[in-house]
Formats: C-alpha cells, structure tokens, sequence
C-alpha cells in the first residue's frame, strides 16, 4: 500500500455547479478558505464554462480574484475548450484542468463537440499552457460508462489518454461521471492506461451514483493511482448527465485511508466542519456519512 495519497478537493466545482440553489460568490470563496484551513492543498474552484450553461459557475473570475494567494495552495480551474483555458489563464489559476469526453454523445452535449474535435482543441490549449508554464491535468469523463451510449471500450479510453499525452500533460484522471464502475473495472481500466502510457501520473474521479465510488478509490489505490478526487459532504454531479449524484464524500474517503494508515494531510474534524457548514449553505443535508456516525474511537475527534 502507498504511503501517501494526494487529495483534490472538487466541492466548490464539481460540488456546487449540480445544486438548484445559486451559491453566494462570498460562500464560495468561504467553502475554499475551510478547505484549505482542514489541509487540502490543491482545490478546483470553478469552471470557465458558458455560464448560460452552467449559471452556477458564471462567476468564475469573481471566485479567483477573492482567493488568497502565496499560501502553497494550487488552485484548479476546470476548461472545456480555447476560450476557457484564455479566461483560466487571466483570472491566475495555479493549474488548468482539461475535459475531454469518451464517448461522443457525451462529449457533444458536455463540451459541444465530438472527442476528437476536443482532442485537436486540447492540442491548442497545451501548446499554450507550456508557453505560459502553466500545469495541466486532462480528465477523461464517461471513462467508465455513457449515459447515452452505454459501455465504453476499455480501447476507447486508452486511446484517448494517449493521444492526449502525445501533447504533453502532467496528469491523467479518469472520470467515472455517472457512478457506474466497479472496481473490476477500475484495475481494468487504470491498468490498461498505466501499461500505454508508462510513467505517467494518474488520477481518479469517482461519482457515487450506485454507492460504490468508496469501494473504487480503494480499488484505485491498489491499483497504483496516487491521486484521487473527493467533495467535502458528498456533494456534486454532472448537469449534463441524467441522474447525477454526488461524488466521494471528502471526509468519508479521509476516514477510510486514515484507517488504512495512507497519509493524506487533512484533517478530519475540520473537514466535517466544513461539510456541515456546507449544508445550511446549499439548504439540505448532505450525503456524507462521517458526519452522522461520527470518527472512530472517539478520542480522534479531538486530534
């Protein structure tokens, strides 16, 4: 077993952008600053999207403009296409993150256009991104599963993280976007992944649609991925998936490898803090569960 694992916290992105409820620029940017005060150090943010399409990201720039600075946090601002790395670049983001989609139906209606017409954007915007030396990630959504196309070719993936590395990245998550996977699938799927592009730093991003994105960032870690993706409370989903649900609970995935002896840097009493907090912001409660059941043995809660 790995060590160590890092951490990306995705609530304010990934989290937010699903909820009915408009969330206050000045929330956002108070959920950010309890993410970082519970240890998690590289935070996506926002997303510079069309915001007629993702009102709840529509002020992006707001979110960056208010965060505080020189405090070793790396902030992630998520890109569909040219026009969203350009606003990501200006608004200061510590590191880009690209979406490229398996399955064309997906891809269309999430990023407006095919794979491979994304995949010859993706080519423009890291060109870009090495000139302006900013660090970049790719997350390849639907990795496990299309609402719209069904099964994803495990081919299809492997393909896709290799031609996107062929511009260069330096890292490659796989989105499972509508909480399909196994973790069958997910040794399947990193593995593959991991044998095509040696060397490469990999990432996961687990939906908890079918209650079994815990069991897959376990699966994930065996599997040799040191990265993994999680929302504080559970919260999240894809608008232009049907049926999304939340992803990893933060503090529920902190739990587990504390439990494990996997170091992560976050702080579990701050972190469930901050989810219950996050609740009386969004105006329900969240589907995390350490927060109901509380850390165990009790004494740890002090810590």
């Amino acid at each position: 077993m790995v060590a160590s694992i890092e951490i990306v916290e995705v609530s304010p992105r990934d989290g937010l952008q699903n909820e009915a409820v408009l969330v206050s620029t000045e929330d956002k940017v108070e959920l950010i600053r309890r993410a970082i005060a519970a240890g998690l150090r590289r935070i996506e943010v926002t997303s510079f999207v069309n915001p007629r399409r993702v009102v709840q990201m529509a002020d992006a720039e707001a979110v960056l403009a208010a965060l505080p600075r020189d405090n070793g946090v790396s902030y992630i601002g998520l890109a569909l296409n040219g026009r969203g790395f350009d606003r990501a670049l200006a608004a200061g983001v510590g590191e880009v993150n690209y979406v490229l989609v398996a399955s064309d139906t997906f891809s269309q209606r999430n990023n407006g256009s095919p794979t491979l017409e994304t995949l010859k954007d993706w080519a423009e915007v890291a060109a870009a991104a090495r000139a302006a030396g900013v660090p970049t990630s790719v997350t390849i959504g639907a990795s496990f599963g299309c609402p719209f196309e069904g099964e994803v070719p495990v081919a299809r993936v492997v393909e896709i993280a290799r031609r996107a590395a062929e511009h260069g990245t330096d890292e490659i998550a796989l989105a499972d976007t509508i909480g399909v996977a196994s973790p069958a699938d997910v040794f399947e799927r990193f593995g593959a992944v991991a044998a095509a592009l040696p060397g490469i730093r990999l990432r996961a991003h687990f939906h908890n649609t079918r209650n079994t994105g815990i069991a897959n960032a376990y699966a994930a870690v065996q599997a040799g991925v040191t990265v993994l993706d999680s929302s504080l409370g559970g919260i999240g989903g894809c608008p232009f998936a049907p049926a999304a649900t939340g992803n990893i609970p933060t503090e529920d995935l902190v739990y587990m490898l504390d439990r494990m002896k996997v170091a992560t840097g976050v702080q579990l009493p701050a972190a469930i803090e901050a989810a219950k907090w996050l609740e009386g912001v969004i105006g329900r409660p969240n589907p995390a569960m350490l927060g109901r059941a509380g850390i165990f043995p009790p004494a740890a809660r002090a810590s």
